[in-house]
């Protein structure tokens, strides 16, 4: 698209609410990763970490949640056509999106099945408490609860990526596909908007 056609080209943005399903969620994700007790099972169950492990997987419910509603709300919801990029380009930005969905679905079942397995309740803020629904099994539930903190630090860096990219588009392609997710209030535009 020729710089003159972008100028004259309605900005088009995401709702109000697919943006808040956006910002709400990746604010949630970096607590919760914040917040992640980590380590062996003893330090992840300690008692000196309750309020921590507790915040941690209210947040993953949360989470959890937040994504199928954002996923139900995509299905109905009008999306702003994607910017003139090349193929390879759009190829990437819808596997890395549609990746990211997976990692929303997978950390929290991985959290929920590990921690059943090895015999843990999951403990939400306010003493609410799951009891396992699922039977013993300490050493697949160990294996799960690894694979948890693998993929806890795979979100953290395919979301760094994604923001990067939003970035390369907003500064270097200057194409607006930053500011469409952006509250109208952001003061930030499109850097060839005068």
């Amino acid at each position: 698209m020729q710089g003159n056609e972008m100028e004259h080209r309605p900005l088009a943005r995401y709702g109000v609410v697919a943006q808040a399903f956006h910002w709400a969620t990746a604010i949630l994700v970096l607590v919760a990763f914040i917040y992640g007790p980590g380590g062996s099972e003893q330090r992840v169950y300690a008692p000196a970490g309750d309020f921590d492990r507790q915040l941690h997987e209210t947040l993953g419910l949360c989470v959890f949640a937040l994504v199928l509603m954002r996923i139900l709300w995509r299905m109905v919801d009008t999306q702003p056509e994607p910017p003139a990029v090349p193929r390879w380009m759009g190829i990437a930005a819808k596997a890395v999106q549609w990746t990211l969905y997976l990692l929303l679905f997978a950390l929290p079942l991985t959290s929920i099945t590990g921690a059943w397995l090895e015999g843990h309740p999951l403990t939400l803020l306010a003493g609410v408490k799951i009891p396992p629904l699922l039977g013993l099994s300490h050493d697949v539930g160990a294996t799960i609860a690894h694979i948890h903190t693998w993929l806890g630090d795979a979100i953290l860096w395919l979301a760094g990526f994604h923001a990067l990219a939003a970035l390369f588009h907003h500064f270097v392609l200057k194409d607006g596909v930053l500011v469409s997710m952006l509250p109208r209030w952001f003061a930030l535009r499109r850097t060839n908007e005068r």
